[in-house]
């Protein structure tokens, strides 16, 4: 026992009951509400699977989240035990306890405690339930005043599970996606799974899948592989998006109908915070996709795009990027001699800009002397990329030099230098000897300008 935080007697009891499974799980018939929230949460970090199993069953309040607790790949079996035993039909036995549990919370939220405060004896509420589906427990509740339900054994309970979801990985997701769909089937329509979170990769393997899910409900979503007309078809299901982020996305032409009935269907995303496309062509169209976006955007990533001179100058003057805190550009070729639309970009962002990744974009020495002046204006930068551009030594110098006093500056990924390299710049073989110079010059100038606080760091091959 530590002497600094010694067990109290609730603590001993629990791990107590732990021990003695069978006791444990008999207990839960009448064990006092008040201990089932300090038991589920032992229960689940000793990994008691029977026993939440059990608990699920006679749940004694309106819901249950994960919360704070830790899900590591051991505790998705734990996930799993507690979904089969939903109690989607009330308790045969009348005597047993009944249980009370409308909403089951598999996410990891930091700012979510295991149950709710009950404002209401009455009329049961939880503030993370679903708002949006017309099945969420709310807006059923909301429409039917109860029959008896708990003594109807052959009317389902409506049963809310919310879950992020990742589909088409691993052997373990499809296996959780299969028990999903299995749970959906059995349950009649009384259970509405509400994904907030949703990850697909090759969605041509996964549509089977998204027919069970409630699609209305996704605040985030990321495909991974996937062509133009399926994703647009499931963004025809969705109002909500908050984040969307899209990665080797195939199309025949950003000419054609499927690229507009994109647009028109990502032009209805009012709430979008975030756009992420990586390997999306868009040479020349930037504006078509940024001409639909609300003003409001947050975080936007154009990796691998194919970003043109127009893109850019056009880009520099848009309204909806005015208040960008992420921007990403890295990955495009920037191979032009124009870079003042850029500088002008970064001076309409000065005010907001936080992080800028501007990596494997050909940017040489007289371009980023163009930046450098609106570089210094963006005062609340806390990280900036700019990794793997022909950059000199001297520059790289005259770099620091200029990005030092900015105190919020905090993570800086430079270039290593092309006098380190034998051969054509990053395509030759890297001096170790030299790189090594490279990093004990830039570290003394960090410390000179008394920067202890800031990291410059770099990866070579």
């Amino acid at each position: 026992m530590d002497a600094k935080n010694p067990e109290t007697l609730l603590d001993l009891a629990i791990q107590c009951l732990l021990r003695h499974e069978s006791v444990a799980i008999q207990a839960l018939e009448d064990i006092p509400r008040d201990l089932f929230v300090p038991l589920f949460i032992a229960a689940f970090k000793g990994g008691h699977k029977n026993i939440l199993s059990e608990m699920v069953k006679v749940w004694p309040f309106y819901c249950l989240h994960l919360g704070t607790l830790t899900v590591w790949e051991p505790q998705h079996e734990l996930l799993k035990a507690m979904i089969e035993n939903l109690p989607l039909y009330p308790a045969k036995n009348s005597s047993s306890r009944k249980p009370k549990l409308r909403i089951l919370d598999l996410r990891q939220d930091t700012d979510c405690r295991i149950t709710c405060p009950e404002v209401s004896i009455r009329s049961p509420f939880c503030f993370h339930a679903c708002t949006y589906s017309d099945h969420s427990v709310m807006k059923i509740e909301g429409q039917f005043s109860f029959i008896d339900l708990e003594s109807t054994i052959q009317i389902p309970r409506p049963i809310e599970l919310l879950v992020d979801l990742s589909l088409g990985g691993s052997l373990m997701e499809k296996e959780f996606s299969v028990l999903l769909m299995r749970k959906i089937v059995e349950s009649l329509g009384a259970l509405h799974v509400c994904c907030r979170d949703l990850q697909v990769v090759k969605l041509g393997d996964c549509k089977r899948t998204l027919r069970f899910l409630d699609l209305n409900c996704v605040n985030r979503l990321l495909v991974d592989k996937g062509s133009l007309s399926d994703i647009t078809n499931i963004l025809s299901q969705m109002s909500h998006l908050q984040s969307l982020r899209l990665l080797k996305v195939t199309f025949r032409s950003l000419s054609g109908k499927v690229f507009k009935n994109f647009l028109s269907h990502l032009q209805r995303m009012e709430n979008l915070k975030e756009l992420k496309f990586s390997s999306f062509r868009l040479k020349n169209h930037l504006d078509s996709v940024l001409r639909v976006l609300p003003h409001s955007l947050d975080f936007l990533y154009l990796s691998f795009c194919d970003i043109s001179y127009g893109d850019l100058r056009f880009l520099a003057q848009c309204p909806q990027v005015s208040q960008l805190k992420i921007l990403n550009l890295s990955n495009n070729a920037m191979y032009w001699d124009d870079f003042v639309p850029f500088q002008t970009l970064l001076l309409n962002l000065s005010g907001t800009l936080k992080h800028l990744e501007i990596s494997h974009c050909l940017i040489n020495d007289s371009a980023i002397s163009v930046l450098i002046p609106a570089l210094v204006r963006c005062t609340h930068l806390r990280v900036l990329g700019f990794a793997a551009n022909p950059i000199t030594m001297p520059m790289l110098v005259h770099i620091m030099h200029s990005l030092t006093p900015l105190m919020r500056l905090k993570y800086v990924i430079y270039p290593i230098p092309m006098h380190c390299y034998e051969g054509w710049h990053i395509q030759g073989r890297l001096d170790q000897r030299k790189f090594a110079l490279v990093q004990l010059q830039l570290k003394a100038m960090l410390q000179a300008a008394g920067r202890h606080d800031m990291k410059w760091i770099t990866y070579s091959k």
